[in-house]
């Protein structure tokens, strides 16, 4: 019979193994376009090593993976990420070929060629990036049939053509960045079913016919940048409807008639309407207080400057110079503003038809204020003569950052590896290796950075989840556009742990913190508008991480989900053999199981409680510190927390874990991953629900609610009442031993207190305000420490089971260690993970 079993699970294993390897392959499909479209690309510098082995398991440079086969068994392509590479040639038709891929980016390249209308077929598609290359001829009408894209930018190319009528079917679409093309014809007026759109960038095209009045419709526009075309055609005046707008720019766009009321518009801080032929007065309603630019020159306005052009306390510019506006120039613009350090306004009214000043002409120095071309110029006496004149000092030009380590010793930062100091760094004269970026925001909201710096940090720090000190902005200078370009350095935080100071990022950090600029995953800013990646340079130490690559294939966690998957066939077909095995050994079988029947109706006493709570917490530790990478569980429950016939702890299940976003070789846990919310009802963390951010506190929430139901027996949600709310109120009126479970005999009152305790601070409802599981496992260990070790229950035989049974049923029953949830959760799939950890 051994021989027999020996055989059939050889064979089993056999099976296994050959499908297991079967698995691990891209669709043959994809792999032929993936060679199509290499073969079309001409590669001077030998970036895509797209010649041997398989796409996702052999780290073919810029391709991206899912970490699992779907349901047709491959591996399938996720992303293409081809960002500035050097390449040129065209896009072969089979780039359509990729059914799954959700990102497309070709950024910053050389390549040519039409845009292939197959790109229509990509129907999970969310970002097609093709910007800054040489692609011409006209969009194809099939891209307006994806239903999943989300932002198409194609700007800097030479496409002509007019807008497809198409466009407008792209539900999900948010970013229209198509500036700086060759594009003709009329805007569409169909786009504006696009209700999500926030981004309309056609600047710089030869877009012509009338500005569609149906855009003032578009809910949550922010941005609508048109400048540099030929509409010949009025501003409709619906445009001042357009509540979220922030920023309107139609600057040389042959407009004619009047200025239309932006009044309505709350949030209207850049307005440029110059090198037009509008006419008549400026309107005299107020615009928004948060204006930072308004630029109405080079049109035929006339009448006088109204006296509303005041108080506006973040304006940068006004200009108004070569029109016809007479009458005074009103003081109040200047007089009556508090102005920071770093301000500037500049005030431009050369060439008009001014005659005089109102009120007393005494700007502070950092404003300018220019009327040269006026007659109030002539005949003028000494205080105005000074504005007279044809310099332009106080205009804006943002230089190298002024962040500089003072008094750092030169020669013990070693430079010749790219090492650096740290200029922000808390930590004096740190030195470490920065990730270089070139960064550009397209479509900021004003014409001055220098009061805004500080602003722009904190925004890009927090929306990369870095502490403030770690970016610094090397330079910065204003591009066509206006765009403002820079370059940012990037410095991993300083940690010192165990003697060893971390000088530099890990790969995980590298990639991740890369896939924030180029996923577009920090968050979109109204003031600071639009940004593009212009590259990530990777020197020094980085060197080894190949550039512009991301490192692809079966993660792990893949190779650990086909386990599970082939496993199962496994079992099934090993039951057939189990099944002759255990009609053998029945009859022992029945006879263990009935003196298990008998350890288990015993009660758990106060001692015993203590100690399962503690490898409990000891584990879930584990998980948060000390694993590679480190896990948040996100289903801590009584069902979860498994007992062997000692009584020694093991968390199950992690069908629903998540990976810690950024792990790093100390350890380091991030703030949070931001997921969808999954949970038991009953164990859920109420931050996590609320905000959707996963944090290592959500499993300290979940182990709280495990510990009021260790000492109570009470389930955590019954009869609409939850457990903690009610211990709480036990707790805060001395009604405690009213809702301890009796059954657990006699206990110190002192620890069942502090127990007690601790398990409340677990539950409360701000994350910050529950203590880590560090501070979980040293309060149970002191706990546990005054309890006398002759109150430990042990027990002969050998089970795993489920402790809530244990601890508040009469009998208990056998329960099962669940590897994985049938279905796995996320995206972030578990590498090296077994079922249970054991607690150190």
């Amino acid at each position: 019979m051994s021989g027999v079993r020996v055989c059939v699970f050889g064979a089993i294993l056999w099976c296994f193994t050959g499908l297991l390897v079967g698995a691990q392959v891209t669709a043959p499909s994809e792999v032929s376009a993936l060679r199509a479209i290499r073969s079309s690309l001409n590669d001077p510098l030998k970036h895509l090593n797209w010649t041997k082995g398989d796409p996702c398991t052999s780290d073919w440079r810029g391709v991206l993976c899912f970490n699992a086969t779907l349901d047709d068994g491959y591996l399938h392509i996720q992303e293409l990420q081809l960002l500035n590479m050097n390449l040129s040639g065209s896009l072969a038709p089979e780039v359509g070929q990729f059914p799954h891929i959700k990102i497309l980016d070709f950024m910053w390249n050389k390549i040519s060629g039409s845009i292939p209308k197959e790109i229509g077929n990509l129907t999970s598609l969310e970002l097609l990036l093709l910007s800054g290359n040489q692609l011409s001829g006209s969009l194809p009408d099939e891209i307006g049939y994806l239903p999943n894209l989300n932002r198409i930018q194609i700007d800097q190319n030479y496409i002509s053509g007019p807008l497809p009528k198409s466009l407008a079917n792209l539900e999900r679409a948010k970013h229209f960045h198509m500036n700086n093309n060759s594009i003709s014809g009329q805007i569409p007026p169909e786009l504006a079913r696009l209700l999500k759109l926030v981004h309309l960038l056609l600047d710089n095209n030869n877009l012509s016919g009338y500005l569609p009045p149906e855009l003032s419709q578009l809910p949550y526009l922010f941005l609508l940048q048109l400048d540099n075309n030929h509409f010949d055609s009025e501003i409709p005046a619906s445009y001042g409807n357009m509540l979220e707008l922030v920023k309107l720019s139609l600057r040389n766009c042959s407009l004619r008639g009047a200025v239309p009321d932006l009044s309505m518009i709350p949030g209207l801080n850049y307005l440029d309407l110059s090198w037009n032929q509008l006419t008549g007065p400026i309107p005299s309603n107020k615009l928004s207080a948060n204006v930072t630019t308004i630029d109405l020159s080079n049109n035929k306005l006339s009448g006088s400057i109204p006296a509303n052009f005041s108080d506006f306390p973040l304006l940068q510019r006004l200009s108004l110079e070569n029109n016809s506006l007479s009458g005074s120039v009103p003081s109040t613009i200047w007089q009556n503003v508090t102005f920071s350090a770093t301000a500037r306004l500049i005030l431009d009214f050369q060439n008009n038809l001014l005659s005089n000043i109102s009120g007393i002409l005494n700007p502070p120095v950092n404003i300018t204020i220019r009327l040269q071309g006026n007659p109030v110029c002539m005949n003028a006496n000494q205080n105005i003569v000074q504005f007279c004149g044809s310099e332009n000092r106080g205009d804006d030009t943002p230089r190298n950052s002024t962040k500089s380590p003072i008094g750092c010793p030169h020669f013990t930062c070693p430079t010749e590896n790219f090492f650096e100091y740290v200029p922000g760094s808390p930590v004096p004269c740190f030195c470490a290796a920065p990730l270089r970026v070139g960064y550009r925001l397209k479509s900021p909201g004003f014409l001055a950075f220098p009061p805004y710096v500080e602003h722009f940090e904190v925004y890009l720090t927090s929306g990369l989840e870095l502490d403030f000190h770690q970016l610094s902005i090397d330079s910065c200078i204003w591009e066509e556009g206006p765009r403002l370009r820079m370059y940012l350095k990037i410095f991993p935080l300083f940690n010192n742990q165990s003697g060893n100071i971390t000088r530099q990022f890990n790969v995980s950090e590298v990639l991740w913190i890369r896939g924030f600029f180029t996923g577009w995953k920090i968050p979109y800013s109204k003031f600071f508008g639009p940004y593009e990646l212009l590259n990530f340079t990777l020197q020094g130490p980085y060197s080894n991480v190949l550039p512009d690559s991301i490192r692809t294939g079966l993660s792990k966690g893949a190779v650990a989900g086909i386990a599970l998957g082939m496993v199962a066939v496994v079992v099934m077909v090993s039951a057939i053999v189990l099944i002759l095995i255990r009609r053998r050994d029945a009859k022992r079988h029945h006879e263990i199981s009935r003196k298990r029947q008998s350890k288990s109706k015993e009660p758990l006493s106060f001692s015993m409680r203590s100690r399962i709570t503690l490898g409990s917490a000891k584990g879930i530790l584990y998980l948060h510190t000390e694993a590679d990478p480190p896990i948040f569980h996100r289903d801590i429950k009584a069902s979860n927390i498994l007992l062997d016939s000692k009584f020694t702890t093991k968390v199950a299940d992690f069908g629903l874990s998540r990976l810690a976003p950024v792990p790093d070789d100390e350890g380091v846990v991030p703030a949070h991953v931001s997921t969808a919310v999954k949970g038991t009802p009953g164990y859920l963390d109420p931050e996590y629900f609320l905000t959707h951010k996963l944090t290592d506190k959500s499993d300290v929430y979940s182990l709280g609610i495990v510990l009021l139901e260790l000492l109570t027996g009470m389930p955590p949600i019954s009869h609409g009442k939850n457990i903690a709310r009610e211990v709480n109120i036990a707790y805060q009126t001395g009604m405690l031993l009213s809702v301890i479970d009796s059954r657990m005999g006699s206990y110190p009152s002192e620890s069942a207190e502090q127990f007690v305790a601790l398990a409340l601070r677990c539950c409360r409802d701000e994350e910050n305000r529950r203590p880590s599981m560090a501070e979980v496992v040293r309060e149970v260990e002191n706990i546990c420490s005054v309890i006398p070790e002759a109150e430990t229950t042990t027990t002969p035989e050998s089970t795993t089971t489920n402790y809530r049974e244990t601890s508040t049923t009469p009998s208990a029953s056998t329960a099962t260690n669940q590897n994985m949830s049938s279905e796995s959760h996320g995206n972030d799939n578990l590498s090296d993970i077994v079922s249970t950890i054991i607690p150190r």
